[in-house]
C-alpha cells in the first residue's frame, strides 16, 4: 500500500483516486486504507475485491450478470456499553449491514446491502492488530436446517437452545473488553464478499 501511494504521488497530474484491487485484503492493510483521510493522503483510497473467476481464464463465466470487481467499504456496526442488568459494564455489537457498493448489471444501479444479505459475521472481542480470532460467529441467513441449528442437531448433546438462536442474529452476546481494548468485525455477504471493521473500545477504564 505504501509503495503504491509513493508511486502515485510522483505522477503528473497527481491522481485523485487510488484503487487497491485484490482477491483478499490483509486486515491491517484494509484498516490503513479505510482510515486514510483524503486531505492527508492527497487522494481518495478505495478497496476493490476481485472475483475469483479472474484466476481461471479458461473457466471464467461469461454471463453479463457476473461482476468482476466489487467496491468494498466497511461493516455498518454499532458498539454499545451495557449500563443495566447483570451484564453491566460489558459491551455488545449490533451489525446493521454493510456500506460497500457494487454495480448491478441487471438494474443498472449502484446498490449497498442490509443485514438481510449477511451470510456470516465474526467478532473478535480482543483484536491484537495482527490476527483475526473469531470469538463469536453468527449465521443470520441460516435456515432451520443450517448453521448453528444444524450443528446443534448433529451433536445430539445438551446445548443451550437460546444461545444457539442468538448466534443466528445480528446482535452479539455481551462480552468483556480484552487486553487490547479493540474489536474486529468481519462480514461475509451472500455473494462471498468480505468486509472488515476495527473499532477501539472507549470508556473501558
Amino acid at each position: 500500500m505504501e509503495h503504491a501511494w509513493e508511486e502515485a504521488r510522483t505522477l503528473v497530474p497527481k491522481p485523485k483516486l487510488l484503487v487497491f484491487a485484490a482477491f483478499q485484503f490483509d486486515p491491517e492493510a484494509a484498516k490503513d486504507i479505510d482510515e486514510m483521510k483524503p486531505e492527508l493522503a492527497g487522494m481518495q483510497f478505495l478497496k476493490v475485491q476481485m472475483n475469483a473467476d479472474l484466476l481461471t481464464d479458461d473457466l471464467k463465466k461469461k454471463r453479463a450478470s457476473n461482476e468482476s470487481f466489487w467496491l468494498i467499504g466497511q461493516p455498518d456496526v454499532q458498539v454499545e456499553r451495557i449500563t443495566k442488568s447483570g451484564d453491566k459494564g460489558k459491551f455488545v455489537v449490533s451489525v446493521h449491514g454493510f456500506d460497500y457498493y457494487y454495480y448491478n448489471t441487471k438494474t443498472g444501479g449502484i446498490e449497498s446491502g442490509g443485514a438481510d444479505k449477511i451470510a456470516v459475521w465474526m467478532l473478535d472481542t480482543d483484536y491484537d492488530g495482527r490476527s483475526l480470532y473469531p470469538r463469536q460467529v453468527f449465521f443470520p441467513m441460516a435456515g432451520e436446517g443450517e448453521g448453528w441449528a444444524k450443528l446443534a442437531r448433529n451433536l445430539k448433546a445438551e446445548i443451550d437452545e437460546e444461545r444457539i438462536e442468538a448466534y443466528r442474529g445480528t446482535v452479539s452476546l455481551p462480552f468483556e473488553p480484552g487486553e487490547h481494548k479493540r474489536i474486529a468485525v468481519k462480514i461475509v455477504d451472500d455473494r462471498g464478499i468480505e468486509s472488515l471493521k476495527i473499532v477501539v473500545l472507549n470508556g473501558t477504564g
